[in-house]
């Protein structure tokens, strides 16, 4: 799952407008046009194309804006301003956070946990709600900072169904 069908997936399981994709963008440091935005939520070919052997080349792939890992974590770092509000920082330290460069999946569990403010508990019944059984050690391992010994990486299959188990939460 690439960062674009996250976003994809996380505008729809949140029901986020195109207006507030815009904002949600500025408030993480990047300023985006509308057309822009769209750009970024619009599948690329390839994804469409995956099980075939060929395709339409007259198709172009410049249709379209790849979301890096810097600017996924932007997008959830001004999300959490947008659903918490802007905190002040305290003094010496700067005013945005520094991006992490962490693996996207295990990112975005953390800082949607962080702007919904949901506890473990919730995040466990949003992943049943999809179908999946996770244990709370489990569940803790992909919130750990990596390097921590009991840190794991987090698999598509977990990020792409807790995706869907929010929007089974916020879409009723």
């Amino acid at each position: 799952m690439d960062n674009n069908d996250i976003l994809i997936r996380l505008r729809y399981a949140l029901d986020i407008k195109n207006k507030d994709m815009i904002e949600i963008f500025k408030l993480g440091g990047m300023e985006f046009t509308k057309e822009e935005v769209l750009l970024i939520l619009t599948k690329s070919k390839d994804d469409y194309y995956d099980d075939f052997d060929h395709y339409d080349d007259e198709v172009d792939n410049d249709e379209n804006i790849k979301c890096d890992n810097a600017m996924l974590e932007s997008f959830l770092n001004g999300f959490i301003v947008f659903k918490r509000g802007k905190q002040d920082p305290q003094p010496g330290q700067p005013e945005r956070p520094a991006l992490t460069g962490e693996r996207a999946n295990n990112m975005l569990l953390k800082k949607l946990k962080i702007a919904l403010s949901l506890t473990s508990d919730d995040m466990l019944d949003i992943l049943e709600s999809a179908g999946v059984t996770v244990t709370k050690g489990e569940l803790g391992a992909l919130l750990r900072k990596v390097g921590h010994k009991n840190y794991k990486e987090c698999g598509d299959r977990y990020a792409r169904n807790f995706l869907k188990g929010l929007a089974i939460k916020y879409r009723k």
